[in-house]
């Protein structure tokens, strides 16, 4: 049964990410190879000179990734949230200002495997935060923040399950097909 339940989150994951425009699901394949530290990114993302400066950008922003981790404040008594908070905003706001992010629901899928389900509680805070500021063009900001709904923002309680489906890259086959 616990097979069944595996299988059933990853196929809801896998239909989830085929919802998002190409140019999120590429965001988040990349940001996953350099979070996860799965590929050499550059050597498999960057297309031209400006997306290697941009993969670059996201290299060091990521390193971040480590730190916020081992740094998951406590739920009750808030301790160790201030500096949590400003380094999540902060990595988020870089993540935003590349503008592959379109809203939350992508956001929310790249950042629970990047960090792992214990950051849930936190990424709508930190995404509002980070939406709001202003790195962000006041359109953009609209619509970022227009994209995560009530229930994502004001939930109850957050499921402490892993993620079933890791995004990876996939050779482009086209060339193959007859």
């Amino acid at each position: 049964m616990a097979q069944l339940d595996t299988a059933s989150l990853a196929i809801a994951e896998l239909r989830e990410f085929a919802e998002f425009d190409p140019a999120e699901q590429r965001y988040i394949r990349r940001g996953l190879d350099i979070g996860l530290a799965r590929a050499d990114a550059l050597a498999r993302w960057a297309r031209d000179p400006d997306e290697a400066a941009s993969i670059r950008r996201q290299m060091l922003a990521y390193q971040q990734l480590r730190t916020l981790r081992t740094a998951l404040p406590d739920m009750r008594s808030g301790e160790k949230m201030e500096r949590f908070m400003g380094r999540l905003i902060a990595l988020t706001v870089a993540d935003l200002c590349e503008g592959c992010i379109n809203g939350f629901a992508a956001y929310r899928f790249l950042y629970e495997r990047l960090l792992g389900p214990e950051v849930r509680p936190w990424l709508p805070a930190a995404f509002c935060a980070a939406s709001a500021l202003p790195q962000i063009v006041p359109e953009r900001r609209k619509v970022l923040l227009h994209s995560i709904s009530e229930a994502a923002a004001c939930a109850p309680g957050w499921s402490k399950r892993r993620p079933g489906f890791y995004p990876d890259w996939i050779e482009d086959q086209s060339a193959e097909i007859h």
